[in-house]
């Protein structure tokens, strides 16, 4: 060694290599934790258990927002669809899922990320957004549940937020054509 002090050029290069490696393999990983494959039972099961088994990705259903249930805004009483009296809207955007199948089972756990704004009725605090998850195969429905997903609102008046729905468990068997629908309720709109 020189005593010479690399030059913030080279170690920059070097910084955005490692930066890049670790990266791509924390992509990686999550990857693999949504599309491994894997069978018999797992450490610490003891014959007979019920056990659990990530499911590859493919045969995991897919999620989808149906059309008008990706956003939902809610008006002050007696101000239906006038802008200055909204109270908050929000949306849902991007979903995922992730499998798991034991012997009679597979058990979906559902993620959308969304986002909330409150309107110029709107305060800071807790909202009760109605999402909707249900599981259709063709024409049956395998599964449907409304749920009252909290989401708490700071001063800003603009927050992110992740939805998480587990243990949506549907018939291991079912089709290959069944899928996830997310969103908020269709029912009437909520007023406040």
């Amino acid at each position: 060694m020189t005593g010479r002090k690399p030059e913030l050029e080279d170690g920059s290069i070097v910084f955005a290599r490692v930066s890049r490696f670790l990266f791509s393999v924390s992509m990686l990983t999550i990857a693999a934790g949504c599309s491994t494959s894997g069978g018999g039972t797992s450490a610490g099961t003891t014959p007979g258990a019920t056990a659990t088994a990530p499911v590859v990705q493919g045969a995991c259903p897919q999620v989808f927002l149906r059309d008008g249930t990706a956003y939902h805004r809610v008006y002050a009483k007696g101000g239906q669809d006038d802008a200055t009296k909204i109270v908050y809207q929000a949306s849902l955007a991007e979903t995922t899922r992730k499998c798991t199948i034991n012997q009679t089972n597979l058990n979906i756990t559902v993620m959308a990320q969304g986002r909330l704004a409150l309107g110029p009725e709107g305060k800071p605090g807790r909202v009760k957004l109605p999402i909707r998850v249900a599981v259709v195969d063709n024409t049956t429905t395998l599964y449907s549940e409304l749920m009252q997903f909290e989401v708490e609102v700071p001063a800003e008046g603009v927050t992110q937020f992740l939805f998480t729905k587990d243990n949506v468990a549907i018939p291991g068997g079912a089709g290959k054509q069944s899928k996830v629908f997310i969103g908020f309720d269709e029912g009437p709109q909520a007023t406040q």
